[in-house]
């Protein structure tokens, strides 16, 4: 009971289990078309969206631990999602064959998935921890390539055709829950292994691995935890994607959608949890959101052109967060909105009440 109390001690945790709760009470009620306003609730394009996204950024946020946290640059995600989606998603086919209800199954293979992408993290980690920069990147990149490889090859997997005929869900309510159960977790636990003493020692090595052995921490160590923790929740994302696509075959894990990804990490800024969840929300739903558009010429021409102009957005996006000028100006856009709304001046008050 003391434990569960210490949970809701800080203003800021309640305040994200209370957005978190009221977040899934609106998106339950628009996948159930039970909202007043029309345009608000969701299409069954838009729901499809919603899944799609959730995977996606579940995968952000595990490679940004890896990329942001501990500062190594791994191309290799992609072989953690193929290792989970392959390994969960034939557990669940046992399961589900065996007479146990999908969702019970979804989380038994989530969990047997991700486990199996954890080992992969583990084997490839540990084999490869004196490589950092370009050539750690090149073995990551190498290793989910290998991966890809080996699914057309083993017996059982489907070949290059993959594993068709995967369990789904019974509706899609049923699929957006369990997806936002995953998403919440995997925001609960990267969010508290960054605030805890094991992140901060994980920042100590991305900012000087030399003078953070020197103080005792254990480098080789903490380097294949974080690498098997981002790798087992990218393994959950796998089996998620499994459930969702119904099919997977080696074509959905090239070297693209570990880069696809990493742009996520870098775009939402690295080493921030909540950057990478907006940048996972944003770049997979502009691409759809352009081919949906309206039916006018106008709109007709910015769907035709959407990789364009998704590109585009791309450029804009990084200069805003990343180029000095657009930081400068960027800084005074919020600052004048907080002087308006005296955000500064109630600090202030705060403080002086303090003293």
């Amino acid at each position: 009971m003391k434990s569960f109390a210490n949970f809701f001690k800080t203003k800021k945790t309640l305040i994200n289990v209370i957005f978190a709760v009221l977040l899934y009470v609106l998106l339950f009620l628009s996948f159930n078309k039970s909202l007043p306003l029309e345009f608000l609730n969701l299409s069954r394009t838009n729901q499809s969206l919603a899944i799609k996204m959730s995977y996606y950024i579940i995968l952000a946020v595990s490679l940004n631990m890896v990329v942001g946290f501990l500062g190594e640059l791994s191309l290799g995600h992609a072989g953690f999602f193929a290792i989970g989606a392959y390994s969960g998603c034939l557990i669940a086919k046992l399961l589900v064959s065996m007479g146990i209800p999908s969702v019970p199954a979804f989380f038994i293979s989530c969990i047997i998935g991700g486990l199996a992408a954890a080992l992969g993290g583990f084997l490839i980690s540990s084999s490869i921890l004196r490589l950092s920069g370009d050539y750690l990147a090149i073995v990551t990149l190498a290793f989910g390539e290998v991966i890809r490889s080996f699914s057309k090859i083993i017996p059982g997997l489907g070949g290059t055709i993959g594993l068709m005929d995967i369990p789904g869900f019974s509706s899609r309510t049923v699929e957006f829950t369990c997806s936002f159960i995953l998403v919440v977790i995997t925001l609960a636990v990267f969010k508290n292994i960054t605030n805890s003493t094991h992140g901060r020692a994980v920042t100590a090595i991305r900012d000087n691995t030399i003078a953070a052995q020197s103080i005792g921490i254990n480098v080789k160590a903490y380097k294949i935890k974080i690498f098997a923790i981002s790798a087992f929740f990218a393994g959950v994302a796998g089996v998620l994607f499994g459930y969702y696509n119904n099919n997977i075959a080696p074509s959905y894990f090239t070297y693209n959608l570990s880069i696809e990804v990493l742009i996520m990490v870098v775009l939402g800024g690295i080493g921030s949890i909540k950057g990478s969840v907006i940048a996972a929300i944003v770049l997979t739903g502009i691409p759809d959101w352009l081919r949906n558009m309206g039916s006018n010429k106008f709109f007709n021409f910015i769907a035709d052109q959407r990789m364009l102009v998704y590109s585009l957005v791309l450029i804009i996006m990084m200069l805003f967060t990343s180029a000095p000028a657009f930081i400068n100006f960027r800084k005074k856009l919020f600052g004048n909105i907080s002087n308006k709304f005296n955000f500064k001046n109630k600090n202030k008050k705060t403080a002086e009440e303090v003293a």
